[in-house]
């Protein structure tokens, strides 16, 4: 028996769109990375969730002054809180977060500013940010974590 599929004209141009929408979206996306240099994550840094609070320099989470006008910002994200909870930096400092979880996924958000990270257990995330506005500014969970969820946040005070 040798039967052939009758497809409806306007199947075959649906399905014809189709692959050309797919090629389209894919080759849009091969040209964006390699003209942004778009390339996945390379020297990730991972950590034992078991042992944060053992671990340096997330044993003892805050801020570390690397040269003049530049930070480094280490925090542990755990149900309901961030630690530490409120920072200060000088205006006009360029500021790298690190940010790891000891219990569950959480987020690192500070509107406003671009900073906007996952936080895995096992994994650091890092984001930069240079704070060019005096004022305060709020740090928030966007990843629920839990029933408390909505109370977990922090703080920064740019001086």
């Amino acid at each position: 028996m040798n039967e052939s599929i009758h497809m409806h004209r306007a199947e075959k141009l649906w399905l014809r769109f189709g692959f050309l929408m797919l090629a389209i979206f894919l080759a849009t996306i091969t040209t964006a990375s390699i003209i942004d240099g778009i390339s996945p994550p390379s020297r990730v840094q991972t950590i034992d969730p078991t042992k944060v609070a053992q671990t340096p320099p997330f044993d003892h989470p805050g801020v570390r002054k690397i040269s003049p006008g530049h930070y480094e910002v280490y925090y542990v994200a755990q149900i309901f809180s961030f630690n530490p909870q409120s920072i200060s930096i000088p205006v006009g400092s360029h500021v790298t977060f690190y940010i790891t979880s000891s219990d569950v996924e959480h987020g690192f958000y500070i509107p406003a500013t671009g900073v906007n990270t996952m936080v895995t257990p096992g994994w650091v995330s890092s984001v930069s940010h240079t704070f060019t506005k005096t004022g305060k500014f709020l740090i928030v969970c966007h990843e629920y974590c839990g029933a408390g969820h909505q109370f977990m946040a922090g703080s920064i005070e740019v001086q």
